[in-house]
């Protein structure tokens, strides 16, 4: 596994930040300067074998004019600008994260949209007085170890209020056929330790109430994505 910058208390970008991001993703997301070298829509394309518009769709077009969004992390590239775009001045948008670098790159692409706030809280612990009609994780669930899936996930249903929807945009098994499956194979060996568990469980196995709600889900590009909406089953046919 990659050797990673070490924790120091006094750098600010380390503070409050969980141990398993330090230790497995200080490359990728912690480390202020490499997240200057990441945070770039052609990254993200690349990354995302191509998908990343299509992937982004899947979100946006639950997205209406006037909603109230909360994106549970940021993400590379310019989807959080698309989200508070696409929400509009009458409704609003709630970013979180836990990284102080992510928050910074978040706060810079947002600061034009007053309607758009960026917080630094755990996607476990996010408190709020608004309620929202959308919650969304996108390509969240598969950087965080196990149980903390479970916590996230938990959090996410409970804060889904009548009416409302929640959406996972992640990894999922690949199809036999699909050649990319073994280049994700050693991804996940080498440096994405928590992923192959979207291999071999649904999203709704990490949620303690999973029958309280409808599960939806279709997967592109030969298996590799999967796109989750959920709802409650006393809303189902809203």
């Amino acid at each position: 596994m990659t050797k990673n910058h070490p924790k120091l208390p006094e750098n600010p970008y380390y503070e409050g930040v969980p141990d398993y991001m330090t230790e497995v993703y200080d490359w990728a997301y912690v480390n202020p300067r490499r997240v200057n070298q990441l945070d770039h829509n052609l990254v993200v394309k690349v990354l995302l074998f191509g998908n990343d518009q299509r992937l982004m769709r899947a979100y946006l077009n639950e997205i209406q004019p006037g909603m109230k969004v909360w994106q549970v992390a940021h993400v590379y590239g310019d989807l959080v600008r698309k989200v508070a775009q696409k929400t509009g001045p009458d409704g609003c948008f709630h970013l979180t994260d836990i990284t102080p670098a992510q928050i910074e790159h978040g706060q810079r692409k947002l600061a034009i949209y007053p309607w758009a706030k960026v917080i630094r809280s755990d996607a476990a612990t996010y408190q709020c007085d608004k309620t929202f009609d959308l919650i969304c994780s996108f390509f969240l669930l598969h950087e965080v170890p196990d149980d903390k899936k479970r916590v996230i996930v938990d959090h996410m249903l409970n804060k889904m209020p009548a009416g409302g929807k929640v959406l996972f945009v992640d990894y999922h098994k690949p199809s036999v056929w699909q050649p990319i499956r073994w280049i994700l194979k050693w991804v996940n060996a080498k440096l994405e330790p928590f992923a192959e568990a979207l291999w071999h469980h649904e999203i709704s196995h990490f949620a303690s109430h999973a029958d309280q709600y409808i599960w939806q889900k279709r997967t592109i590009f030969g298996g590799v994505y999967q796109i989750v909406t959920v709802k409650r089953k006393d809303q189902a046919d809203n």
